[in-house]
């Protein structure tokens, strides 16, 4: 008689951890669910860019994207028409909830507020960036 109470304890042991695996497995799948909602629903920062060209007007850029390609190259997403600016001149990158700028290896180099840019650097508002001669404004 013993024997079969054993058995009993064993089976139902064996029913109580599947029954902690499988709700750990639940809450781990509704936790990842969850997060993946929110990621979908999160939104770029806005981001213009006011481009002082010189001898014509400023042109005033609006972007919702989180990759912007700044150059000279007509498949960037800011395209400025000056010998002084590369190809692909910078890139603004928004990550971290923040903008970020860097350098694409330009040969007239990326100046930021006067200094010249080194490394990827977060900007704000109403900083500029100079691509060769070209003026860019910040606008967040």
């Amino acid at each position: 008689m013993s024997g079969y109470i054993l058995l009993g304890l064993r089976i139902l042991a064996i029913i109580a951890l599947y029954a902690f695996l499988g709700t750990i497995f639940y809450l781990l799948w509704t936790s990842l669910k969850q997060d993946a909602q929110l990621l979908s629903k999160r939104m770029v920062a806005t981001l213009d860019l006011m481009v002082c060209l010189p001898d014509k007007e400023d042109q005033l850029h609006h972007y919702r994207q989180n990759n912007i390609a700044i150059g000279r190259d007509p498949n960037c997403d800011c395209v400025l028409d000056d010998n002084t600016v590369s190809a692909r001149h910078t890139r603004l990158t928004y990550h971290h909830s923040q903008w970020w700028v860097e350098d694409l290896l330009s040969t007239n180099g990326t100046r930021l507020n006067d200094e010249t840019l080194q490394m990827p650097t977060v900007v704000s508002n109403g900083d500029t960036i100079l691509c060769g001669q070209i003026k860019v404004n910040i606008i967040i």
